[in-house]
């Protein structure tokens, strides 16, 4: 088991607890039945999308597929989508927000990066390749550094390893 996941109960008692301090506080501000009819419609509207959303991410991930193109960029659209709408839809003014943010085109772009960063760096790079397409690779030549416990470069298959970084194309 993952060392993460021992935070992941606290997490959840933190968020219950920020959700409810923000409730009562936007209660105190706005009046009690104000702030669940805020709550209600936000959730309301989180379902409305949700059901959108999943649409739309399954006609990009087919869409993707039938034009022989690499999936990962219409899924991980899709799953911030998705996670945005759900987050819209769970009973929360907090998690509302935060949905609600998920779904505009600018900072949805960015949390898709972080999925597919976060994605890449865990997947084989084959297995990356096929679900995001082609990488390009920018080479910069130079002395190759050797590795910390030796004085030797590092050497893999016969042939000295390049320094290199791996350069994402830009997406429109």
């Amino acid at each position: 088991m993952r060392r993460y996941l021992r935070f992941v109960p606290l997490a959840l008692l933190l968020a219950v607890v920020l959700e409810l301090v923000v409730f009562v506080g936007v209660g105190r501000a706005i009046g009690f039945g104000s702030a669940v009819l805020l709550a209600f419609a936000a959730s309301l509207l989180g379902l409305v999308l949700l059901r959108r959303e999943g649409m739309r991410a399954w006609r990009g991930f087919r869409a993707s597929v039938e034009s022989r193109q690499p999936p990962g960029r219409q899924v991980t659209d899709g799953l911030v989508g998705l996670l945005g709408a759900l987050l819209l839809a769970a009973p929360g003014l907090v998690s509302g927000a935060v949905g609600l943010l998920l779904l505009v085109p600018p900072v949805r772009r960015l949390a898709r990066a972080g999925v597919q960063r976060a994605t890449e760096r865990r997947v084989s790079s084959m297995v990356a390749g096929d679900l995001f397409g082609p990488r390009t690779v920018r080479v910069r030549r130079g002395d190759p550094q050797p590795p910390a416990a030796a004085d030797e470069p590092v050497v893999l298959d016969g042939a000295q390893a390049i320094e290199g970084e791996i350069v994402e194309p830009r997406q429109g």
